[in-house]
């Protein structure tokens, strides 16, 4: 693991090459799964505030989900997370040319909202988990259904942490990334000396 502040990096962010394939997965990981997006408690009253906002760019089974469910529910006493369409995509989707797309981010491509989406699924394929410290461990999450962003990736040579650079700054902020950029240089170094 790689220190950075409060945070705490799996190796794997540095070294595994990931860059997402819509055209290839199809924007399956909004659709597959047990269980809606993760939602930091920060992220809560936002989603009830941008609902309004949001509603008209979502489809009739995901408001549906919404207006039953709540626009955030509790998974497994452990987590918050977005409600489900009968247990299989999140009700935030949208389907646009038989890809997986996200209303909330089209409620912010279009100017209606300041959020762009749930950092869990901007950042994904990192998981971010807090330990028994206090201190948030980022780690890569391995999904069969990644395979063409693992692939494409690995085409375009592009790291994980540089393929979520937005993100990251998003969540940790650019001094925060400036860090992790050296801190990816020093430990490439490394790898390669051995």
């Amino acid at each position: 693991m790689i220190a950075i502040g409060d945070t705490l990096l799996s190796e794997d962010i540095i070294d595994k090459k990931f860059v997402c394939d819509l055209n290839a997965c199809k924007g399956a990981c909004c659709v597959s799964g047990d269980y809606g997006a993760p939602l930091q408690e920060d992220e809560l009253p936002i989603m009830k505030k941008i609902y309004s906002r949001v509603k008209p760019f979502m489809n009739d089974k995901g408001i549906a989900a919404v207006e039953e469910q709540g626009q955030y529910i509790r998974y497994d006493d452990s987590e918050w997370v977005t409600p489900l369409v009968k247990g299989k995509e999140c009700a935030y989707v949208i389907f646009e040319d038989n890809i997986a797309k996200c209303a909330i981010e089209k409620a912010y491509l279009k100017g209606k909202i300041d959020f762009k989406k749930p950092i869990s699924c901007h950042l994904y394929p990192i998981r971010i988990k807090e330990n028994k410290l206090g201190l948030e461990a980022l780690n890569y999450d391995r999904w069969s259904i990644c395979k063409p962003a693992c692939k494409l990736g690995a085409q375009l040579q592009v790291p994980i942490y540089q393929f979520l650079k937005e993100p990251l700054e998003r969540k940790y902020g650019k001094a925060w990334y400036k860090k992790l950029t050296i801190a990816a240089d020093l430990w490439i170094q490394q790898q390669n000396t051995k």
